[in-house]
Parts: structure tokens; sequence; C-alpha cells
């Protein structure tokens, strides 16, 4: 069953990039909800050590990429949302393997603040694109991204194993791919013109959170 699942989130991200390099939006929107819902498939078969937390996470990002679907503000807006819930359970997720009691507290704020400041950097860029009332909600979900990354560094720092590095570098893909996707959305003069690799480096990074976490 699990390489059952393996099968259909690669044939579903496979058809889903193509789609998107091509514009293709039918064949996007048809696409896209399988390739979630087959990574949690993945998981939960391939782990005796099912984390709920984890499988609440894709769950939610699973709602975000329906959400997503919808044109206009709103929906965006409720993916958005959806997704920054995803994060608060990938964070619980990664806490399991953290020794909180261990963690320095001025080196984990000073993670927390250099993503605030790419953050702030990829704001700068982006600011005078986005509808005013956008700015603040966006800078804050793309901050509170940059904290699950702040959690998944520390796991790995605390604890570096070949499945830490392996989390953390699709938690990173995450982030390129959420920053993509802004200026995908609202900089029509951006370099990036589809969402091909929005969507590359989300789906890679999803992967490569879950094979980490089994």
């Amino acid at each position: 069953m699990k390489y059952l699942f393996i099968a259909t989130f690669w044939i579903s991200t496979l058809i889903h990039l193509y789609a998107s390099k091509e514009k293709n939006t039918k064949l996007r929107n048809y696409s896209k909800p399988f390739i979630l819902p087959s990574l949690l498939g993945m998981y939960v078969c391939s782990t005796e050590n099912v984390l709920w937390s984890a499988v609440l996470a894709f769950i939610f990002s699973w709602l975000g990429d329906l959400f997503l679907i919808g044109k206009g503000v709103k929906w965006f807006s409720v993916g958005g949302v959806a997704f920054m819930i995803s994060h608060f359970f990938f964070m619980i997720s990664y806490s399991y393997d953290i020794p909180f009691d261990q963690v320095n507290i001025f080196l984990f704020l000073g993670i927390f603040l250099f993503y605030v400041t790419i953050v702030s950097f990829i704001f700068k860029e982006l600011k005078k694109h986005l509808p005013k009332p956008l700015v603040i909600p966006m800078f804050f979900y793309l901050s509170i991204n940059g904290l699950m990354n702040c959690f998944s560094l520390i796991r790995l720092i605390s604890n570096v194993t070949t499945s830490n590095i392996i989390t953390f570098i699709g938690a990173t893909l995450f982030f390129i791919s959420d920053s993509i996707l802004f200026f995908v959305r609202f900089n029509k003069n951006s370099r990036f013109k589809t969402h091909f690799w929005v969507m590359f480096t989300y789906s890679i990074g999803e992967f490569l959170i879950a094979l980490g976490l089994i």
C-alpha cells in the first residue's frame, strides 16, 4: 500500500508540474488535490510511530491547496490560514525531538531574527505590488513559516541525523515555495511567470518533511 501512495504522489506531482509549466489551469486543478493525500498515505503506511500532529499538518496543507484553487483574495486568505495552521502542527511534530531544556534561547531567537530579516527583505521587494490590507497578514504568515523552519533547524542542531537534515531541507523548500508564490500572485514583472517553481519546491519540500519524520 505504501508504494501505491508513493506512486500516486509522484504521478500526480509530475502531472501537476507539467500543467503548471504549460499554464494548463484545468489540469492543475484536477491534479493538485491528489498530491497531499497520497503523501499522507505514504507517511501513515511507512511508520509505526504516527504523529497525529504530522497527520493534521498534512491535512491542513491539503486544505490550503484546495482553497488556493479558488480565485480572488478571499480564497487566497483562507488558504493562507490553513497553511499557517499546518505550520503550527509541523512545529509540534518537530518538538517531540527537541530537548528544550538544552536549547539556548538566544540561539533560537537569533535564528528566528534571521528568518524575519529574510522576510523583511522579501517584502521590501514585494510590498509595492500587494493590496494594502494583505501586507501585514502576509508578512505575519511568512514569518510563521520562518518560525516553523526555526523549529526544524533547532531539531537538527540538537541531533544531527540524516532524517533531521532531510526534514530541514524540506522545511526550507516550503519557505522558498511560499516566497515564490507571493511574487507569482502579485508581481507580474517577476521572473517567476508560472506556478512551476512554486509547486516544485512545495511538493519536494512536503515529501522531504514526510520522509524525515518517517
